[in-house]
């Protein structure tokens, strides 16, 4: 594949940068030639947004056309199949990842009046008396990540909700929002709506401060320099944990396994840890067998199913890994015939899978979050309690005890519980992913009017 070029829009334009940074694949090549939204540029579009900014929806029917225009349009000279072959070149997500991606966020976009009105309290009080759910600003900005394309789903709902949008893309894949963003004026979004951004760390972090409402994906220190702001919705390390108190069939352990390896390990919502009262190493030799079982394979295959980095991310891969290999068991060489990470011939890298034992529920390294499928086994007591349960975008509870199910619900750093074999995604519009979203973008506003009938005030003034 040629280098493509990748430039701001605003206004419904491409604005030409001069300032470029190169993309390289996954391949260590040159894949796309990414003009730098500068400080101004930025200034320049969110004074522009500001100007135009009004607070009214687009209309749920511009976001059904864009969905569909997203999976399955020619856009701005990129197919479908074009789309999916940058983003897996680009993130080394495999292709069957990203194609799956297209569908849940496609999907996502077209639910957004169910979510609406299911994560929003009843409206009407009787004759002449509501409540109006409105934007709680004008301005919204997302500083995206680039580990799933799923999350640009965020700022698409803001947008839906009546913001004026700026994003800022993660830097390995301006693919998914410039897309979006092309199948959104596409579908006829006015062009003052929406401005593409891409840029450095400190764009974002512009586009933030100025904005009324924003969400940010990130590190720890990203998470704890925006955490105290209430405007911004922060989406940091999901720690995602499962508690183990029953036996470990093979239904569960397949559960386990597919809660590691979804999508490569890649969402925020793969499980990283297990604490269980059974003997540690049993549970994580199990798993580990399991895990080691996946494949090696470039992202391009339609079997693969684990994520492919480029040589510096490799190394540095290589380094967290083995740091935590001199604190805990390394489970997985025993049975993975495999180097940790291996080359492949068309010059990526796969990690492979890594389960990891410790020796307590309160080791240091209980919670580390790593690209691939990573999971650390460590054993629980009644002492022990929920602390190590704690910090968890997603708890995982299996076991009968409905004491400590009643105790993880009450645990405000656990965001979300699922009992029995449910994976840590599943959810149905109403049930929050971190906290109420929708609520996050609208305030409610009472409305209250002459509570006498149509009737009774065309009398009156007859």
């Amino acid at each position: 594949m040629s280098m493509i070029r990748i430039d701001p829009v605003t206004g419904g334009r491409p604005v030409p940068s001069g300032d470029r940074a190169v993309l390289l694949s996954v391949l260590g090549e040159p894949l796309a030639d990414v003009g730098q939204a500068p400080r101004l540029l930025a200034q320049a579009a969110l004074n522009g947004m500001r100007r135009h900014a009004d607070g009214l929806p687009p209309g749920a029917d511009l976001f059904a056309e864009a969905a569909l225009l997203f999976a399955g349009a020619e856009l701005d000279g990129e197919s479908p199949e074009e789309y999916v072959a940058w983003v897996t070149l680009s993130t080394g997500l495999t292709a069957t990842t990203v194609r799956l991606a297209v569908t849940d966020l496609c999907a996502e976009i077209t639910s957004l009046p169910g979510t609406t009105a299911a994560e929003l309290p009843a409206t009407d009080f009787g004759q002449g008396f509501c409540t109006r759910w409105v934007p709680r600003g004008r301005v919204f900005a997302g500083v995206m990540a680039s580990n799933h394309p799923v999350p640009n789903s965020t700022w698409v709902q803001a947008l839906f909700h009546g913001y004026s949008v700026l994003v800022r893309p993660g830097s390995r894949d301006p693919f998914t929002p410039r897309r979006l963003v092309s199948a959104l004026l596409r579908a006829g979004l006015a062009p003052h709506r929406l401005a593409f951004l891409p840029g450095p760390h400190e764009v974002g972090e512009f586009l933030l401060r100025q904005a009324d409402r924003g969400i940010m994906y990130g590190g720890k220190q990203a998470v704890r320099t925006w955490r105290g702001d209430e405007r911004v919705a922060v989406r940091g390390p999901g720690s995602t944990k499962a508690f183990l108190d029953t036996g470990l069939d093979d239904r569960l352990l397949d559960h386990l396994a597919a809660s590691a390896a979804f999508d490569g390990g890649t969402r925020c919502t793969n499980l990283s840890a297990v604490l269980t009262t059974r003997p540690v190493a049993e549970v994580a030799d199990l798993l580990a067998r399991r895990l080691c079982a996946l494949p090696v394979l470039p992202a391009h295959h339609p079997s693969a199913s684990l994520l492919v980095v480029a040589a510096e991310r490799a190394e540095q891969l290589r380094l967290s890994t083995d740091r935590l290999r001199t604190g805990l068991t390394d489970h997985s060489a025993r049975h993975d015939p495999h180097e940790p990470l291996v080359r492949l011939d068309d010059g990526s890298y796969l990690p492979r899978p890594l389960v990891l034992a410790a020796d307590r529920a309160d080791h240091p390294d209980l919670g580390t979050e790593l690209p691939f499928p990573f999971v650390i086994v460590a054993p629980w007591t009644e002492a022990d309690g929920t602390a190590p349960m704690r910090d968890s975008l997603v708890l995982n509870l299996l076991t009968d005890r409905e004491d400590i199910a009643e105790r993880a619900v009450r645990e405000p750093s656990v965001r979300k519980v699922t009992r029995g074999a449910v994976l840590p995604w599943t959810a149905v519009a109403g049930i929050p992913h971190d906290d109420n979203y929708t609520q996050f973008l609208l305030e409610p506003k009472g409305v209250v009017g002459d509570i006498r009938s149509k009737a009774e005030r065309h009398s009156a003034s007859a």
